[in-house]
This record gives C-alpha cells, sequence and structure tokens, in this order.
C-alpha cells in the first residue's frame, strides 16, 4: 500500500470526478490519503468528501499563506483552532485531524501580506505543538524566512513535513537542526531537467514522503494533465529508483514514514 501524504480531492479541477479519482487510487494501490486544508471557503467540500471514505481519506486543518489578507487572516485562524480543539460547530461529523496544514509561506505573487503569514505561521506552529500534530509546510520563495522562524520555534520541537520540497540537500540539513522535518516529494521528481533527483538521492529514506498535490504537479507519463492520486506509483518508481531500492521496498518504507508521521 501506498500513501499519498498532500492531495486536493475537493479542488474544483477534481471535484466533479473525485469520487471516481479515490477509486482509481484505490486501485492502483494507494491505500490512503490525505487532504491539505485550504481555507473556511474549500473546507465543507473537504469534510464531506472525507466523510464518504472513513479509513481512506485523513483531513488536515490550516491556512494557506496564499488565502491570507490583512482583513481575514485571523477570522482563519479562529476557524482553525476551532477544529483543532474539536468543536463541533467548525468540524461537523468529522473524525480528528491528523496535521496542522498546509500552512507556511508563499511570496510568489508577492509580499503584500508578509507580516500577516509570518504571524500566521507563528500561531499554527504553537497550535500544532500544543495538539502534538505534525506540520505540513507550503513554501514558495522565503525559503529564509522560514528557517528563521523554525529556529526561533525550536523550543517547540516540531515535527512535519516540507510539502512539495524543492530545495537543497542544504536546506533539508538546515530545517533538521530546528525539528523533526521530512520531505514531500511529487511529480517534480520526474521532470527531465529538474535537479531534484540528486537532492533526493542525499536525503535518508526515513525522511522522504510520497504525494501527489494533485490536481497540480502530474509526474511524467502524465506531465501537463490533471494530476490524481492514482499516478502515485509513478512517483513511487522514481524515487526507488533514485534510492536503488525495489518498488516494494520504497513503498514499504514511505508507508511506514506516513503512518508513524501522521498517526494513520
Amino acid at each position: 500500500m501506498l500513501v499519498d501524504t498532500h492531495t486536493h480531492f475537493y479542488d474544483e479541477w477534481l471535484l466533479p470526478d473525485a469520487e471516481a479519482a479515490i477509486q482509481r487510487a484505490v486501485d492502483a494501490g494507494v491505500g490512503k490519503m490525505i487532504q491539505a486544508d485550504v481555507d473556511s471557503h474549500e473546507r465543507e467540500a473537504m469534510w464531506e468528501i472525507g466523510l464518504r471514505h472513513p479509513g481512506v481519506l485523513f483531513q488536515m486543518a490550516g491556512v494557506y499563506p496564499g488565502s491570507i489578507t490583512a482583513d481575514n487572516w485571523q477570522y482563519e485562524l479562529d476557524q482553525v483552532h476551532g477544529i483543532a480543539a474539536g468543536d463541533a460547530r467548525s468540524r461537523p461529523g468529522m473524525t480528528d485531524i491528523v496535521a496542522i496544514g498546509e500552512i507556511g509561506l508563499d511570496y510568489h505573487e508577492g509580499r503584500e501580506f508578509e507580516k500577516e503569514q509570518k504571524e500566521a505561521l507563528r500561531i499554527q506552529l504553537e497550535l500544532a505543538a500544543a495538539r502534538d500534530l505534525p506540520v505540513n509546510i507550503h513554501l514558495r520563495d522565503a525559503w529564509e524566512d522560514l528557517l528563521a522562524i523554525f529556529k526561533d520555534c525550536k523550543h517547540l520541537n516540531l515535527r512535519g513535513n516540507l510539502h512539495c520540497f524543492s530545495g537543497s540537500y542544504e536546506v533539508y540539513q538546515e530545517a533538521n537542526r530546528y525539528g523533526d522535518w521530512s520531505v514531500g516529494i511529487g511529480g517534480v521528481v520526474t521532470f527531465k531537467n529538474s535537479k531534484l533527483a540528486g537532492t533526493v538521492a542525499r536525503i535518508p529514506m526515513h525522511h522522504i514522503l510520497l504525494e501527489t498535490d494533485a490536481p497540480y504537479l502530474a509526474p511524467v507519463p502524465h506531465r501537463g494533465e490533471r494530476n490524481e492520486s492514482s499516478f502515485l506509483p509513478f512517483i513511487a518508481q522514481k524515487v526507488a529508483e533514485v534510492k536503488g531500492l525495489t518498488l516494494e521496498e520504497c513503498e514499504r518504507i514511505t508507508t511506514e514514514n506516513a503512518q508513524r508521521l501522521f498517526n494513520i
């Protein structure tokens, strides 16, 4: 069994076909999938899909940095705190969340809300520590600031994963000075000109997780198409190749890593 540690069945690109996509993933050997949260606007759809597939779909809760504005960030954080506390009004009918995520920093579209993103990240890291939950980190164009926050939060003894990892081996090492951080490896590792495979070769297997980030970043041979969790075996095969493992060994180790980190 494979575990997709980051997917979005509620995304508008996947939602019309979500039920069939989930079945295709199960048929492909992907037995568990974790849905990353974005914000209050899409969360209800995430809950509804998760309720239909207990033991197969698992949910995170968090505020995606690209969703944060000066006007909404405190409201969004209040919602996440309610979910983490088990407030039925915030999380109707759902079982416990498995992580705080996806949270982080994203300056790709600009730094207008940099201050709010940093504050929201710190608060959610503290929430994860208080609830003894792992963290799922989204990061674009902000490694220096993220590592500075990790350093400031070292006392929280954080654990989690760096979703859609694209950094260097040195960045991976630096992050692990301040917590216990795995890396989420997705379709980019299969791209012909990607440097990620060389980085993955250096990262210990006990810190490698597999993910699709569906419906985005589909792996070769589906690059350019809508991504889905059923494509995870292509990513697993590439990681196995890079690490000199059989596909079965890669599957066993990455699944154990995911089950250990997210307690699923």
